[in-house]
């Protein structure tokens, strides 16, 4: 049983009052087993076993609970970066719960997340400059004017005004929100490789170059950086590119490898 497995029982489709198998194989496991194999793996692998449900979006808590335990990790390795050695005692734990936040939403995130539009800020409205032509009647039409024939525009005066309107966003349609996945493979990985298709005359299939083949594109570091500099100044651009940026990604590394362990634990126990 792997951890994929586990997400069904989160969402029954029907209730089972007894805890009977519903196979009637002596060795298939009943609702109690399933249940005690569960809390099992969150005792032995804690991180890894709640980063999977909140990516999943299962519990918020467990979502929460990893992020603390991440954050607890990184405060034991971050004296290794003398960046963040040098870190106040109040400000080195708010910056680890920070990276910690950022290195979860960029594990959790697939070809299949939302985030916010950037281009309305989550509005589904922007602001346009719209240019229009209004205009008004100097005078009123003479009795002489009448006579000539003149007509009311002749004595029309047209000026342009410039109105500041709200029109709807034309990147995430008014939704506020817009895809995580890969505008060029559409979330699948895959893209058409336009030279080889050329040469062998049938569509050759490669990996995305955009977002090397995981249909997604991931969060940028920099977000991450303003994040911090949002709590301290002391790190510059150059520091957290040369000495930050490895150890945040192997923060990122570090959910994949806790959620590896508790699957392995889990097929340990249900085996």
């Amino acid at each position: 049983m792997n951890l994929e497995n586990t997400v069904k029982y989160h969402f029954a489709k029907s209730t089972l009052i007894s805890d009977s198998p519903r196979a009637t194989a002596s060795d298939s496991l009943t609702g109690t087993d399933l249940m005690a194999a569960m809390g099992m793996t969150q005792e032995r692998a804690a991180m890894g076993y709640s980063a999977f449900l909140g990516k999943m979006g299962i519990s918020k808590n467990d979502r929460d609970r990893a992020i603390i335990l991440l954050a607890e990790y990184a405060m034991t390795k971050c004296d290794k970066v003398a960046a963040l050695r040098k870190l106040g005692a109040g400000v080195k734990p708010q910056v680890m719960h920070q990276l910690a936040t950022f290195a979860f939403e960029d594990y959790s995130r697939s070809a299949a997340s939302i985030k916010q539009c950037d281009c309305c800020r989550g509005l589904g409205f922007i602001e346009a400059d719209v240019f229009t032509m209004k205009s008004h009647y100097s005078m009123r039409i003479p009795q002489w004017a009448k006579e000539l024939g003149q007509s009311p525009s002749d004595f029309e005066v047209k000026r342009q005004v410039r109105e500041v309107v709200r029109v709807l966003c034309s990147n995430c349609k008014g939704k506020k929100v817009v895809s995580c996945a890969c505008n060029d493979c559409r979330g699948r990985g895959k893209a058409v490789d336009q030279k080889e298709t050329k040469k062998q005359g049938v569509p050759v299939m490669t990996d995305c170059k955009r977002c090397g083949g995981r249909g997604y594109e991931r969060i940028p570091s920099t977000e991450a950086y303003a994040a911090v500099c949002q709590i301290t100044d002391v790190i510059s651009l150059d520091t957290w590119k040369k000495s930050v940026k490895p150890f945040y990604d192997q923060l990122i590394t570090k959910f994949d490898i806790e959620e590896a362990w508790a699957e392995k634990q889990l097929k340990q126990i249900t085996r």
